[in-house]
């Protein structure tokens, strides 16, 4: 039996009214997976990617509700949570998997049951209890482009009611490319980490629970491979995908004198108390930071023609309170939540092919203040034996407010990337606001309905309404000459009905998840980004955000999960998704353009099949047990923009796993070997396309690892 928490108590996964897939720590490290994108792979409808130039940035989809572009105070549609604590920024939340005991994708909107309302789904990550009984670990893993990682944890009690813990990771891998203009690596990792945690049993009824986490990112930067020749001096398309001739450390060791670095941390406070037989409190506190300086050279080539360095920063407090109540016939959580957010960006876009030998840069800096604070419950009945009732409901109110600074210089970098010779050439254009504030607040209250029918203990039948909102704001990188963009974007929302069905067959053997589901999407936020020209010259010199809504768009879809002990030794994960998402309004200057565009990140069919087969094998002179795990996971075509290009966008391919994993009898020691994407495919994961900006012409894409093979040993202290 797969025990969840998606709605905030221990229960069954087969009995959850939710449309839930659920990873065990186990599982996870059978199949070898890395990191969270790797989910991708088995969970229907569930599109996670990393982000363009980045190696640490998360887009995440599910449903075709999600993020494309990490801009600074954008929340994302996909809620990011460690031990029921939300991530407000995608920065740093492509997480390598490790000290988890299972991760929970769940597809729909969330809000009367989480701290933060997240309209299009949720990944819980639920990291491991400490354990009274000492134990630690260690794991060394040596692969294909000369990874090492290491990995070693620790955990046992100091005294009778004190634990402690702590895990170092260290994840280091050569590029899967070069940078030949450099030499240096490209496509490589460069990234530590390490937490510790303490659990305290104040009393027979309240534990308190403490946990600090650090991580240090220092991957080389990512440029994308260019789609056409350059511009200028027509260099031709590189034939390796991951290789590069990206210049923008010039930039970085003349002015800006950054590094590409990404580092987070955090602190996670917990107090669970039971207050009698049916009623238990649980408060968590939070403080998060995290910190990236990249450098993105948009152009992918020597010259300075479309140059980036930026700098993120990112804070975050929240508090939670929960009011959890156990019954005979009834269940339920009531939740106070307050969110404190900072965004604050700064970038430039160095144009050095513009008035040559200068150039132009345009520095834009965006400073974003959000504040959520927000009551929800959810509440289920036991009508009878057979029938169940939940009802949930939440009151979200959001504040947000934006200061955002733009200024042109004559020069290849702005006076805050350290070029002080710099030369503003800022004039003064009608209806320009160089420096621009703005204050907005949104509220509104959203609901959930279900009721569930379970004839017999093998089947349950569901049918839930859930609405979800996510808050208006403004794009800190906009431009703001423009009235629509001092007026920011408005609010999105979501009804969602949904049909699931839960059976387990043939004594158990068999078991089968299928959820049919309608969405009405409206007010859906759109960010990208568009060439301008700040100075009215005819020439564009920088790029702006254009956050926008799009009027109103319809979804529907089906997603199956299917397990099956196909025989003592061997089972079977099936899971196929499709999804038919379609733009019905789009607005733009009085004309409806909705047929000519298309969701993002959204591929209309998924389907994997994975296998399982375990054996009884002695090695060594040891006995123990050999797993073996293979899948193939395929997804349909996907559009990396909200206008569809044949050059960028990702035709349907499939990618290949499997791994076999050894364990020594005693559980000691174990021994694996895993391989990746075994048929080596090529595939787009982001793209960036800005044809007009520069003279050189930007369409390029990043992709997906290559062919890995990885081995892994693995001893446990006992």
């Amino acid at each position: 039996e797969i025990v969840v928490t998606a709605r905030r108590r221990e229960e069954s996964l087969q009995e959850i009214p939710l449309a839930v897939t659920v990873y065990s720590g186990e599982t996870l490290s059978e199949q070898g997976v890395i990191d969270v994108t790797e989910l991708t792979r088995t969970s229907p409808n569930v599109n996670l990617e990393v982000s363009r130039a980045t190696s640490s940035t998360l887009t995440a989809h599910i449903r075709g509700i999600g993020q494309q572009d990490p801009v600074a105070g954008f929340e994302g549609g996909v809620g990011i949570y460690i031990d029921d604590v939300y991530f407000a920024r995608p920065q740093g939340t492509v997480f390598d998997v490790y000290d988890v005991e299972r991760i929970e994708v769940l597809r729909g909107p969330q809000g009367t049951l989480y701290g933060k309302n997240t309209i299009g789904g949720a990944i819980k990550y639920v990291t491991k209890n400490l354990s009274d009984d000492f134990e630690s670990s260690v794991k060394l893993s040596l692969g294909t482009y000369k990874q090492t990682d290491f990995l070693a944890k620790a955990s046992g009690a100091v005294s009778e009611n004190f634990r402690m813990g702590g895990t170092f990771a260290s994840f280091q891998r050569d590029g899967f490319g070069t940078n030949l203009f450099t030499g240096g690596e490209h496509y490589d990792k460069d990234l530590v980490g390490a937490r510790v945690s303490f659990e305290w049993d104040v009393s027979d009824s309240t534990l308190v629970k403490f946990s600090a986490d650090y991580s240090k990112d220092k991957s080389a930067p990512k440029s994308g491979h260019r789609l056409i020749p350059g511009g200028l001096n027509g260099d031709p398309v590189l034939d390796n995908v991951f290789d590069t001739r990206a210049g923008i450390e010039t930039i970085a060791s003349s002015n800006a004198g950054l590094d590409s670095l990404v580092t987070q941390g955090g602190m996670t406070l917990s107090i669970n108390s039971e207050l009698n037989d049916n009623w238990s409190f649980k408060s968590i506190t939070s403080k998060r930071e995290d910190d990236t300086e990249s450098l993105i050279d948009f152009d992918s080539l020597p010259t300075d023609d479309f140059d980036a360095p930026v700098v993120y920063e990112n804070e975050q407090f929240s508090q939670e309170f929960q009011f959890n109540y156990a019954g005979e016939k009834s269940d339920g959580v009531i939740g106070l939540y307050y969110l404190d957010g900072n965004a604050f960006d700064a970038f430039d876009v160095v144009l050095g092919n513009l008035v040559a030998p200068a150039g132009v840069t345009s520095f834009t800096l965006g400073d974003y203040d959000t504040k959520t604070t927000a009551i929800y419950g959810d509440f289920s009945f036991d009508l009878n034996e057979k029938w169940q009732l939940s009802l949930g409901g939440r009151y979200t109110e959001d504040k947000r407010d934006v200061l955002v600074t733009r200024e042109s210089f004559l020069g290849r970098g702005s006076p805050y990337f350290g070029n002080s010779s710099a030369l503003s050439i800022t004039v003064p254009v009608e209806g320009l606001v160089p420096t621009f504030t703005g204050s907005r607040k949104d509220n509104a209250f959203t609901m959930r309905a279900g009721i569930s029918y379970s004839p017999v203990d093998e089947h349950n039948f569901y049918t839930t309404y859930s609405e979800g909102f996510k808050g208006g704001g403004f794009d800190p990188r906009g431009a703001y000459q423009y009235p629509e963009v001092q007026r920011g974007y408005e609010p999105e929302e979501v009804s969602s009905l949904e049909f699931g069905a839960k059976s387990v067959w043939k004594d158990g053997r068999v078991s089968t998840n299928f959820a049919l589901f309608f969405m009405d999407f409206t007010n859906v936020q759109i960010p990208g980004s568009i060439a301008i020209d700040t100075d009215n010259d005819g020439v564009n010199d920088s790029f702006a955000g254009t956050t926008t809504n799009a009027g109103k768009a319809d979804i529907w879809g089906a997603e199956l999960e299917s397990v099956a002990q196909l025989t003592e030794s061997m089972s079977a994960n099936f899971s196929l998704g499709y999804i038919n998402a379609d733009y019905v309004e789009w607005m733009v200057n009085g004309t409806d353009v909705s047929d000519d565009r298309v969701f993002q990140n959204t591929p209309e069919w998924t389907a994997s099949l994975s296998l399982r087969n375990e054996w009884d094998m002695s090695l060594f002179s040891k006995s123990g047990t050999l797993v073996w795990t293979g899948s193939i996971a395929y997804q349909d075509d996907v559009y990396q923009f909200e206008i569809p290009d044949p050059l960028l966008d990702q035709k349907a391919y499939s990618l290949v796993d499997s791994s076999l994993i050894w364990t020594e009898g005693s559980g000691k020691y174990e021994i694996g070997l895993h391989g990746k994407n075994l048929t080596d495919k090529e595939y787009k994961v982001a793209s960036y396309n800005f044809p007009t900006l520069g003279l050189e012409g930007v369409k390029s894409a990043f992709y997906g690892n290559p062919r890995q093979f990885i081995a892994s040993f693995t001893y446990n202290f006992k």
